[in-house]
């Protein structure tokens, strides 16, 4: 097992699981920035205080892990390997709210970012901004998290047999390697820890 390049990381993950089940390991770290981003909406930006360090880091973890590497797992593979086979109605529709909920979260992080660089440039006082779209994101993470895991992937894996989830699991793990996966890690660890 050891000499698998694919078998282990810090995360837990392992050759064994179910395709779905990287992506829920994924999920936790995601839960664990969420409610970094809820304490500081609470202790902070709603008081007007606004640490550009902090909101770079959530949008940086949103933009680059929960996007790019997390979503583009689902998008450019799962869902990818999805529509080829004959799937439910019911996950059909599943499929197509996750991918519109994809879109709506990019569309957030962007009005994040230029709300983030009118508040650095000191042009417009914008922490209502800031505040709106930190709080958006921390209502549409747990939802949509809770759809995915809940009433999307465990099902979806009965479109596969063994030797398509092993390789579906196999091409997650070169999507982003491990080494973007211990990178987020240790940025969320360092939050947590401050």
């Amino acid at each position: 097992m050891k000499d698998n390049k694919f078998a282990y990381s810090n995360s837990g993950w392992n050759l064994h699981m179910m395709p779905v089940g990287y992506l829920m390991i994924e999920h936790r770290l995601i839960e664990r920035m969420v409610k970094l981003m809820a304490g500081e909406l609470e202790t902070n930006i709603k008081k007007g205080r606004i640490d550009l360090g902090f909101i770079d880091a959530a949008i940086d973890f949103i933009k680059t892990y929960a996007d790019k590497c997390h979503h583009g797992k689902e998008e450019d593979i799962l869902f990818r390997d999805l529509s080829v086979k004959k799937i439910s109605g019911e996950h059909k529709k599943i499929m197509e709210e996750l991918l519109h909920e994809h879109v709506l979260g990019r569309q957030t992080v962007a009005k994040l970012i230029n709300a983030k660089e009118e508040y650095a440039t000191a042009k417009i006082k914008v922490t209502i901004e800031i505040q709106k779209h930190i709080k958006w994101l921390i209502e549409f993470y747990p939802e949509h998290i809770a759809k995915e895991d809940k009433r999307f992937f465990i099902p979806c894996m009965d479109y596969f047999d063994k030797e398509e989830q092993d390789k579906m699991l196999k091409e997650f793990f070169e999507f982003d390697g491990a080494s973007i996966q211990d990178k987020y890690r240790k940025i969320v660890q360092n939050l947590e820890r401050k």
